[in-house]
Order: structure tokens, then C-alpha cells, then sequence
């Protein structure tokens, strides 16, 4: 799991039918030394399934890869990123 910083949504104009209905947002990644310094992301911009809602601004932590789909078997889903949980507070030792 990664830690990210939600800046936008997606809207699609077309899209597969089994991911009709799903929200999309935007989100920049953190890296190590940006979460310890409580800096700003600093990873290349992901866009990430969302169905708990989270809005701009938000921290959140997100999976990608196979581990993506997993919140929807039985179904398959073409996903590749998914937001998994919003986040509170994050602190690094």
C-alpha cells in the first residue's frame, strides 16, 4: 500500500462496461523523505478507482497491480489502482 494526496477527478467520456458507474480520482504519491518531512507529494500523478468517497486534499492509501481487483471478486474489473482507505493522520519514525 501507498500513500497519496487526492487532487482531482476523472470524468470519462467512454469506458469499459464493467467499471460503468465506478468514481475516479487523480492522486500524487508520497514518497519516504516527503512523509517524514510532512512535505507535499512528490510521485508521478495515478489515477485510482474510488468508492469511498475521497475528496480533493485528501490522504489516502491506495494499492495497485493485482491487489487492485481484489475488492470486487468474484467480478473482474480492468483496474490497476484502487483507493482503499482514507487516512486521518499519517506519522513516520
Amino acid at each position: 500500500m501507498r500513500i497519496a494526496e487526492v487532487i482531482g477527478t476523472v470524468t470519462l467520456s467512454r469506458c469499459h462496461s464493467s467499471v460503468t458507474g465506478l468514481r475516479w480520482i487523480v492522486a500524487v504519491p508520497f514518497s519516504l523523505e516527503a512523509l517524514k518531512a510532512h512535505g507535499t507529494a512528490d510521485g508521478e500523478d495515478v489515477v485510482l478507482a474510488d468508492v469511498l468517497g475521497a475528496g480533493h486534499g485528501h490522504q489516502i492509501g491506495f494499492t495497485e497491480g493485482g491487489e487492485a481487483a481484489v475488492p470486487f471478486l468474484p467480478d473482474k474489473k480492468p483496474v490497476d489502482a484502487y483507493c482503499a482507505c482514507l487516512l486521518d493522520h499519517t506519522g513516520v519514525q
